[in-house]
């Protein structure tokens, strides 16, 4: 597509997948035909395609793309999602969700959450999933969406996001970016070639022998970084010594008789395992360190724990997690695996994704591409990357497991800083703070550090201003009120029946 603008930048993505396609889909909608986009992409090469569940940030991406969210449900194989189920995670046994949204009605000083810690440390109050609307959900397999209409319901603080067939979304993506002037390229890529000084890409030189020339390119291409790691050296950050996980195995399974209404994720001896059900068929992996687990018995320990019947070959995949030092250097910005690699223990995949196209328009450069704006889109790049980080390490170290050496490395290892931090604070108080706009809110720090057996030895000491007979009071009306909530609600399986049903696949 020619572009109007004779100054624009001609933007060139390296591969498609859900990472480049959702890159061509935001571009092509903000940039408005001014842009000239290209999408280079190789059918021969597959997709790592471990990001079929989402987090409630995915619904602003697909309101920015103009997506109409039932048919994007019924053209995925979508279905919807709460929160995470962890089992396995303190101890064998346990068993919590993180659920998404709100806990409870923050009406007097403090947090919600510190009135019930109070009365939970004195044996006075329910578990902590009894006040939230989206936990109890996932309990009884319910879904709605929120009656924006109520607002002083529980019912119109309900938060989901989605689990879906990546392949397909992608495909989805493509639909609305190719009808918006995106131009795709098929080939493999065989060289690359720069500037004078090396200081930029210049261009592409296919197998085919066609070239594809740019100025702005983003290296989608997953894990192998073509552009960023190979052609610009921005150097990686190995962060295999809080994160020990560096292999998985994922194959489908025929769907089973329950559609529920969020992922799980269960410990095992040496990782976890995923289960995220879709309409047509639930996705299963094992990710798992190969310090501590040969392959032969992670694949056997997935194909022992599945719903049913399985559906294709286990694939497997290696990965080491950390990120670029650089996620942009020069005239390449690396968006998804391409930039960083974090296992999807908390679905954020997608989402770094998301984040690094959001900071990408924020300093969208000129052909200047000034070194200021470089910079900052890589410090605020890492900021992202090392809030997940660290969460995603929580889950490991917040553990009293002791049956198995890798949950003794994990039990016992050192941590950021920036987290032993927020373990201290919460044992001292249950306080929990959240820094300026990271992804993970108090509500989800709360519900993992407790679902995990971290203890918080006292309470907020604002808490003893109200007497305990009106904390009760209200902890009652909380929890009852939800109860009634989650009654109203239909089934998961109904609502999707109802409203977004997938067509069989051919």
């Amino acid at each position: 597509m020619e572009s109007s603008n004779p100054s624009a930048l001609r933007i060139v993505i390296v591969g498609g997948g859900t990472s480049g396609w959702m890159t061509a889909a935001a571009l092509s909608k903000v940039l408005r035909g001014r842009y000239p986009i290209t999408l280079v992409e190789s059918e021969e090469i597959g997709t790592i395609g471990v990001g079929e569940a989402t987090i409630p940030m995915i619904q602003l991406f697909n309101r920015m793309v103009e997506l109409d969210e039932d048919d994007f449900m019924r053209e995925t194989q979508a279905t919807f999602k709460l929160g995470i189920e962890f089992v396995n995670w303190g101890q064998l046994g346990d068993r919590y969700v993180h659920g998404f949204g709100t806990i409870g009605q923050d009406t007097w000083t403090v947090d919600f959450h510190q009135y019930w810690l109070k009365q939970y440390l004195a044996g006075k109050a329910k578990e902590l999933d009894a006040y939230s609307i989206n936990t109890m959900a996932c309990k009884h397999n319910k879904f709605m969406r929120p009656k924006l209409d109520m607002p002083k319901s529980p019912l119109s603080q309900i938060a989901y996001a989605f689990h879906f067939d990546a392949s397909l979304y992608a495909r989805y993506l493509r639909k609305f970016s190719e009808a918006r002037g995106v131009r795709r390229v098929e080939g493999l890529i065989e060289s690359v070639s720069k500037n004078a000084d090396g200081s930029r890409v210049t261009g592409l030189k296919l197998r085919s022998g066609e070239t594809v020339d740019g100025d702005l390119f983003i290296d989608c291409s997953g894990i192998r970084a073509l552009l960023i790691e190979g052609a610009m050296q921005a150097g990686f950050e190995d962060w295999t010594h809080w994160l020990p996980c560096d292999r998985a195995v994922a194959v489908p399974c025929a769907s089973a008789p329950v559609l529920l209404p969020y992922t799980r994720s269960t410990a095992r001896a040496a990782g976890w395992q995923w289960r995220i059900p879709l309409q047509h068929r639930i996705g299963n992996g094992h990710v798992y360190s190969s310090r501590y687990m040969s392959q032969d018995e992670a694949t056997s320990i997935l194909m022992s724990n599945l719903d049913g019947e399985s559906l294709a070959a286990p694939r497997h995949i290696s990965f080491t997690p950390g990120r670029r030092r650089e996620t942009w250097k020069g005239n390449v910005v690396s968006i998804g695996l391409a930039s960083g690699f974090l296992e999807p223990l908390e679905s954020t995949s997608i989402h770094l994704v998301q984040m690094g196209i959001a900071h990408l328009l924020t300093f969208f450069p000129n052909a200047g591409f000034d070194a200021a704006s470089t910079a900052e889109y890589n410090r605020v790049m890492q900021r992202e990357y090392e809030w997940v980080r660290d969460f995603i390490i929580l889950h490991y170290k917040a553990t009293e497991r002791d049956d198995t050496p890798f949950w003794n490395y994990c039990r016992t290892m050192d941590v950021p800083e920036t987290l032993q931090q927020r373990i201290d604070l919460f044992r001292s108080h249950g306080r929990v703070l959240r820094e300026g706009n990271e992804l993970f809110t108090k509500v989800s720090w709360l519900q993992v550090m407790h679902g995990q057996r971290i203890k918080a030895e006292s309470h907020h000491p604002l808490t003893d201003v109200l007497p305990e007979s009106e904390i009760d009071k209200y902890l009652d009306e909380v929890a009852g009120v939800i109860e009634s909530c989650t009654d109203y609600m239909p089934t998961h399986a109904q609502f999707i029946a109802d409203h977004c049903a997938a067509k069989p696949l051919a």
